[in-house]
């Protein structure tokens, strides 16, 4: 064999076989880095569900702030929310401000979803108004939806993101809605208000989520357009005339806010009452059927044992467990007596319900309840003062116009659970707050400036509601505000039967608060 010369030798042995070798190993690596790459980007765990929403870490809700047309995987939601982006997107940049719906969209009972539609079309209607029937007043009302999760479990991320809207092109100015008066809502309310972000309450009546309570505001530049469980609570004494020797109480243990003080309200007014009341304790999500309904049997057996002087239930308790009480009231034993159950606003939760067992509402057993608002409400016979059938009216032609565009389409609405009503109002009230407190010169207002609005609304700048006039006390309070007396109806839905005063009588006509 011929030996190899020393150049071939030095190109072989020190230059192309280590070459190659290197030249594979790159090639290996690269191929592994795609690999890993590839394999990452595949199982990727995206959790992001729209622009501003993401699912939390073991979590498959979708929290955060809708600023698309987001229905968060509801398509009854669809249309109006659709409806909103619409409104949004002819808004010009700079021209307006934005309002936060806080409602619970990720919720799945249906009587809560039904609820979530209602106000969601309210707070539009009002949007649509404020922006298209307002003789060009500024600034102009942008709306998001904000979600705390289904129980609000993660309210603190959504305070976080909303905190940093009020600054940049989205100028948030308000956060209207709340939902439920849970703990998990009264802790986001205390957060939002401490960091100076004005809240309107739509539907929340708990007593210690209201400011003015022992003479104490924890929630600075909050606002309420409903009453709270005690003015409910003393309108419902005035129009049923309740006697604490024909009555008893039951009451969910160990409670919420809305139940505590419901059930702080009625054993104020049975005080005295020889008859014990009756605790449930239901799930930690109330709206889980749970095993209160063997409660509730046992509750019914103890009823049909007292004294015939009982006629009267007082009912502190949400709604799912208001309907299973009923079905139970309903198949009790002594069906030849007669009972009329009276409780707060989650009766107007029932008026759709289909579990509830209708069949047993009749002349021995009546379902009456305290209602935000009713449509019936305002009619020929509606007092002087208060409210008017006009501006229930106001909202009507909305209503009629929002079958096409450019108000609508919305998807069908009801106005009898009177959720759509009292969302329209808060909205009402919000954009009331935000074009007041634009000073002088300006377009828009500071943030600090509008929860500064609240204790102003009464007498000439009060707030003609759909639901009542909405007139503030100092406190941000609602004074002797309408409240709509409706019974459940054997066939379905609700009757009006009475508005009742939390003052025993119709404000004045200045409707100006006492000091």
């Amino acid at each position: 064999m011929a030996r190899r010369g020393v150049g071939t030798w030095l190109r072989e042995g020190v230059w192309e076989i280590p070459l190659r070798r290197y030249l594979a190993l790159l090639v290996t690596m690269g191929l592994l880095a795609g690999l890993f790459f590839g394999v990452r980007t595949l199982t990727h765990d995206d959790r992001s569900c729209a622009p501003g929403v993401a699912r939390p870490e073991g979590s498959d809700e979708c929290v955060g702030v809708a600023t698309t047309a987001y229905d968060f995987g509801h398509p009854q939601l669809r249309a109006t929310v659709q409806a909103i982006a619409k409104e949004n997107a002819r808004l010009k940049a700079g021209s307006y401000v934005t309002v936060a719906v806080m409602l619970p969209y990720t919720s799945t009972a249906a009587a809560n979803l039904a609820d979530i539609q209602h106000e969601l079309q309210g707070a539009y209607l009002a949007q649509y108004q404020a922006n298209h029937a307002s003789n060009g007043q500024s600034p102009a009302i942008r709306l998001v939806m904000a979600n705390p999760g289904a129980t609000s479990r993660y309210w603190q991320e959504l305070v976080t993101r909303l905190a940093a809207m009020t600054g940049g092109t989205d100028r948030l100015r308000a956060v209207a809605g709340v939902g439920q008066s849970t703990d998990a809502n009264m802790k986001a309310v205390k957060e939002l208000t401490r960091l100076g972000i004005p809240v309107i309450g739509s539907s929340i009546t708990a007593d210690d989520l209201a400011n003015g309570q022992h003479g104490k505001d924890p929630y600075p530049g909050l606002a309420r357009v409903s009453p709270t469980n005690t003015d409910e609570a003393h309108a419902l004494a005035s129009f049923a005339q309740v006697t604490a020797g024909r009555a008893m109480l039951v009451y969910d243990r160990p409670g919420d806010p809305y139940t505590r003080t419901l059930q702080t309200s009625f054993e104020a007014l049975i005080k005295g009452s020889p008859h014990l009341s009756q605790p449930f304790t239901p799930p930690a999500d109330r709206s889980q059927e749970g095993t209160t309904a063997n409660t509730f049997r046992q509750i019914t057996l103890l009823i049909c044992g007292t004294q015939r002087s009982i006629d009267t239930i007082l009912f502190a308790g949400r709604h799912t467990q208001l309907r299973q009480f009923i079905n139970a009231l309903g198949a009790r034993g002594c069906q030849d007596r007669k009972f009329t159950v009276l409780t707060g606003d989650e009766g107007s939760y029932l008026t759709g319900e289909k579990s509830l067992h209708r069949d047993v509402l009749g002349p021995t057993l009546a379902v009456r309840y305290t209602a935000l608002a009713h449509p019936d409400a305002w009619g020929k016979s509606s007092p002087r003062t208060g409210g008017t059938a006009a501006d229930m009216a106001t909202l009507t032609a909305l209503l009629k116009s929002a079958v096409r565009a450019p108000v609508g389409p919305i998807g069908p609405v009801a106005l009898e659970d009177g959720q759509l009503i009292i969302a329209y109002d808060a909205m009402q009230l919000a954009v009331h707050g935000i074009r007041e407190a634009v000073p002088e010169g300006r377009s828009v207002p500071t943030l600090a400036d509008v929860g500064l609005q609240w204790p102003q609304v009464k007498g000439p700048l009060r707030v003609d509601g759909a639901s009542g006039w909405i007139c503030l006390d100092v406190h941000g309070n609602p004074y002797d505000k309408a409240v709509p007396i409706v019974e459940l109806r054997p066939g379905g839905g609700s009757r009006f039967v009475t508005i009742a005063w939390p003052e025993g009588k119709p404000p004045s006509a200045e409707c100006l608060p006492p000091s």
